[in-house]
């Protein structure tokens, strides 16, 4: 069984990748951690305990980091991406049951010490939370098994950031975190945009989710309308890429992807603030910035296909 932390900022995309780990066979997802940044961080905790309530998600839900570590770009949250409250503006109501007392960082390195070697954290959001966790605990390196973590841009086939030309906007908005998580020797997977924009939904494929998946479906469908609207009016098409869920798929499946590994830094200033780069050869540089930093997988491409039919083949699971 893969035990699992779920580490959320949690939106549109974030919610539909949650579903994706709930109904994944031979998985159990042992906590929600939520940060700050698709909304604030009371409504996307408010969202994690929404969504864990209305889906019947046995797990505890721990608050986390409500802003940056370290300079960051940009400011507030992407209100016009994921709406208001973060699921698109679908109403609903007030969950029964909020989040424990005790904090997102705290909780991260209390599971890893309760279940060495064991932990996957898939975080699909800012990494504050798991750079506040190595201040806590240097050891989680020993600890997790591995951290796959949606993020970063690194310009294979065209592809740019998404808040600056060379900026994925979870690294930007926390590039400090950032770097320090994938330069700390975790095990690190990055799946940037270099795949996750190759990996579309359009609305055939919400229709085959609301007709298979149940509630599930009906839920994605309504959170969705929003997110069509907003890429609609960036690309002219009803369809948006497969972002979170594209980090989940990794962790279920990382033979539909490729990658290359090397030492990965973070840019913390500047106008390339949030940019990801991938050293491939220390030893050839000019720069020492990559000399004796830890290695990291980074996601270069996907087959596509088989990664949406794997989530909707997952997804079906709830309508039966």
């Amino acid at each position: 069984m893969k035990r699992v932390i779920f580490d959320t900022d949690i939106g549109i995309d974030d919610a539909m990748a949650l579903l994706f780990l709930h109904y994944a066979p031979g998985l159990r997802i042992e906590a929600i951690t939520t940060v700050s940044g698709n909304a604030s961080i009371a409504n996307t905790t408010r969202n994690a305990c929404y969504v864990r309530e209305r889906f019947g998600i046995d797990v505890r839900v721990f608050r986390g980091a409500s802003g940056p570590i370290g300079p960051a770009l940009g400011q507030g949250h992407p209100d016009f991406v994921h709406g208001k409250n973060g699921l698109g503006d679908i109403s609903f109501p007030e969950p029964s049951q909020g989040a424990e007392l005790q904090a997102a960082p705290e909780a991260i390195v209390e599971l890893a010490e309760a279940y060495p070697g064991e932990i996957s954290v898939v975080a699909v959001g800012r990494l504050s939370n798991l750079s506040k966790a190595l201040d806590l605990c240097p050891r989680l390196p020993e600890l997790l098994k591995e951290v796959v973590v949606m993020g970063g841009v690194f310009m294979r086939r065209g592809h740019q950031g998404n808040v600056s030309p060379v900026a994925e906007a979870n690294m930007a908005g926390d590039p400090t975190a950032a770097d320090r998580v994938f330069n700390s020797g975790l095990d690190v997977t990055v799946v940037g945009l270099d795949v996750t924009a190759e990996t579309i939904m359009d609305e055939s494929f919400i229709a085959a989710l609301r007709d298979r998946a149940g509630d599930a479906g009906a839920f994605i469908h309504d959170i969705t309308r929003f997110y069509f609207d907003f890429y609609e009016g960036v690309n002219g098409e009803r369809s948006c890429p497969i972002h979170d869920s594209s980090a989940v798929a990794y962790l279920l499946a990382p033979q539909h992807y490729g990658v290359e590994v090397g030492p990965t830094r973070v840019v913390c200033e500047g106008i390339a603030m949030g940019q990801t780069i991938l050293g491939l050869h220390p030893d050839r540089y000019a720069s020492d910035a990559w000399l004796e930093r830890a290695n990291c997988r980074i996601c270069t491409s996907v087959d596509a296909q088989a990664v949406k039919a794997l989530y909707l083949e997952t997804l079906s699971l709830a309508g039966q």
